[in-house]
């Protein structure tokens, strides 16, 4: 038996997660309780065999099963492997799956179950295990519903011109090649380096307060088809709304939910600061009319962005309630919702064979997300809003959080988000919120070399002591301290901040402007010179004298990619420090205002204006790198698509590039005129 009840067992997955020499993680979403396989193979070596299931208490900390519905269960597995992986070698893996009450024992490949998650000519999925990495994929900003195309389409087109790479070869017959061939594999990877040692999803890998009425109407379409339990939602404030189920029929629920977000008396203060009078909710995006939340809405966001088969599952009709606009826009969405659903099998197959590592950032819970200390006093103190972030919370662990870093997620833990999601709304799942508000384990490292250290910006935030409604510091002095600790004894180090550490210098003048006169949240007021703690905390890190010698700082978030190369003013020795921004995946800024921000900044910015030793950043030189092929001296790159990083046995990026779905290779050069500017 494959499905239950028309439902196809696997409902999206296998994801890749971290993976060492010594241990394998990925997330599997099943519609039935099973039993799994896990066979490894190596190039050379000899095959390696598990078996798991959820019964045996010896392996739970292996094998962890969820279940969130009657027809919706996530396998969480951290192999810790008997034998050490070989490095520098094509691996192939196979899973098996097994519904726990089938007595005849029939066992189900997942290339059985997932036809389409091989490359062509491939029998099985496979991953790369380098020593050292070489080159790696990164993104952020991903949101379906947008004009543009997926940017990790571009990644799986990539990947398939370099799966016939000698180091991903096998025999005709599927064997092993032999030691001689795979030492002449290695010789080759180590000058080539064209498989990615990995995907950083460096945040937005949904977008909660940014939902198209046809991607809310398949959630609830799928929730319902999956059997998730109801939420209880006493203390909404919503008439006649007591738990989901009202919550989804409400009149409302389409296109209208900022009338049902929170909006209470004791904050009439800050929505008058920010919405001169209007009335607005306490979540601040422009595009709330379908913010996700109760927990289902949030699970099952992920689940439709990253498997085609829950699309398959959930065929709602229009909701009869929609106005004539909204029934227009209602249609326009659903078309450019094709076309995103059309790239889901490309996006699994991606995420079948890289590991994945991920980080939130705000829309991954709300727009805005603890922005300011104000921010959070108006959230966390009325039980709607705090329960959505909550349920953002949640979801966030099961499907990004945990894979990153298993070991920091307690047996205790996730028994209770068991317990929550076998009775949404109940005791347990407020207990849940309020233990999962004080977690501070969000930032991860992985042993790659060189290291990738991932930093948590918006959880330990350094809020303002002066003023409540300016910007908080990204991270707090803690944490600060504890990144130097992270990076104290490498010589070169992947550092993953969500927003930019250096951005675009006039955009972080408009944003102290606007927070100068009261109105951050108007701009986004979010980056790292916007506070005086975090900025000259994380410019001292880049100053220590036991700091790497290179940087490769990695981020998003912004709606547009750049490189600039970073420099200590006055010293010969380092660090070396790369700013790459790669955003989005699937999102963009308007063009012709980015051509005139970004005309505007290199007249005022430039590396020899002396508008710069007025800058945070005075003690540092800042040299944009110029996107080839893009004419009148652009600097900002405003297109969907997927970054690329190429690293030589330094950790130093010897060639970065932007991967456009537009079929473009952009290269960002770094000329020489400019390096030569004081």
């Amino acid at each position: 038996m494959t499905e239950t009840a028309d439902i196809p067992l696997v409902i999206a997955g296998p994801i890749l997660r971290r993976i060492t020499p010594s241990s394998l993680t990925f997330w599997l979403a099943v519609s039935a309780p099973v039993a799994l396989k896990v066979s490894l193979f190596p190039a050379a070596r000899a095959a390696q065999h598990y078996q798991l299931d959820r019964r045996d208490s010896d392996q739970s900390n292996s094998f962890i099963c969820l279940t969130a519905a009657p027809k919706l269960h996530y396998l969480l597995v951290s192999l810790e492997l008997e034998h050490p992986l070989p490095q520098d070698q094509w691996i192939d893996y196979q899973l098996e799956l097994k519904l726990e009450d089938d007595s005849e024992q029939r066992w189900q490949a997942i290339t059985e179950l997932v036809p389409d998650l091989c490359y062509p000519e491939r029998t099985m999925p496979g991953f790369f295990l380098p020593s050292q990495v070489g080159a790696l994929l990164h993104g952020s900003c991903r949101k379906p519903h947008h004009q543009g195309t997926d940017g990790l389409l571009k990644a799986n087109r990539f990947l398939a011109a370099n799966i016939s790479h000698p180091h991903c070869a096998r025999s005709a017959k599927g064997e092993p090649l032999s030691d001689t061939a795979n030492s002449a594999q290695q010789q080759t990877w180590q000058n080539q380096s064209s498989w990615p040692a990995l995907l950083m999803m460096s945040g937005d890998q949904i977008y909660a307060d940014d939902v198209a009425g046809p991607m809310l109407r398949n959630i609830h379409s799928l929730l319902q088809t999956l059997q998730f339990p109801k939420e209880r939602l006493q203390n909404s404030e919503i008439p006649q709304v007591n738990d989901s189920d009202d919550l989804y029929s409400h009149p409302d629920s389409y296109y209208n939910r900022e009338l049902l977000l929170p909006n209470v008396e004791k904050n009439a203060s800050l929505l008058e600061m920010l919405f001169a009078g209007s009335r607005k909710p306490i979540f601040t995006s422009d595009s709330a009319h379908n913010h996700l939340i109760t927990l289902g809405e949030y699970l099952a966001m992920y689940l439709m962005v990253w498997s085609p088969t829950p699309w398959q599952i959930a065929k709602p009709e229009m909701p009869a309630q929609l106005s004539e606009s909204q029934q227009q826009n209602y249609l326009q969405e659903q078309a450019t919702l094709e076309t995103f659903l059309a790239g889901l099998s490309a996006v699994r197959r991606v995420m079948a064979h890289l590991p994945v590592a991920m980080i939130f950032d705000d829309h991954d819970v709300t727009d805005d997300w603890n922005l300011n200390r104000e921010w959070e006093e108006a959230v966390y103190d009325h039980p709607l809003s705090r329960r959505i972030v909550g349920n953002g919370l949640i979801a966030y662990l099961i499907n990004q959080g945990w894979g990153n870093r298993p070991e920091a997620f307690s047996s205790e833990l996730i028994s209770e988000v068991q317990e929550a999601l076998s009775a949404p709304g109940n005791e347990q799942h407020e207990a849940l919120i309020e233990q999962i508000f004080e977690f501070a384990g969000w930032d991860f490292d992985w042993p790659t070399e060189p290291p990738l250290v991932v930093l948590d910006t918006r959880t330990r935030r350094w809020r303002s002591e002066s003023s409540a409604h300016k910007p908080s510091g990204l991270i707090d002095w803690e944490a600060l301290t504890d990144l130097q600790r992270r990076l104290s004894g490498h010589n070169a180090v992947l550092l993953v901040s969500a927003a930019p550490i250096f951005g675009v210098k006039l955009i972080e003048v408009i944003q102290r402007l606007f927070t100068f006169f009261g109105k951050p949240l108007l701009v986004d007021a979010e980056n790292w010179m916007a506070h005086p703690g975090t900025s000259n905390g994380i410019l001292n890190v880049f100053r220590h004298r036991k700091t790497p010698q290179n940087f490769v700082v990695l981020s998003g978030d912004v709606h547009y990619s750049f490189v600039y190369d970073v420099e200590l003013r006055g010293s010969s020795h380092g660090p070396d420090i790369w700013q790459i921004c790669s955003s989005g995946l699937c999102n963009s800024f308007p063009e012709k205002l980015l051509d005139k921000l970004d005309r505007l900044n290199r007249w005022l910015y430039h590396p020899r204006s002396p508008l710069n030793w007025f800058t945070s950043r005075r003690k540092m030189r800042i040299i944009p790198r110029k996107p080839q092929g893009i004419p009148s001296g652009r600097r900002l790159l405003s297109h969907t698509g997927i970054g690329l990083v190429e690293l030589d046995q330094q950790g130093r990026p010897w060639r970065i590039r932007q991967l456009l779905t537009n079929g473009k290779d952009i290269v960002f050069e770094r000329r020489e005129e400019e390096s030569n500017w004081h």
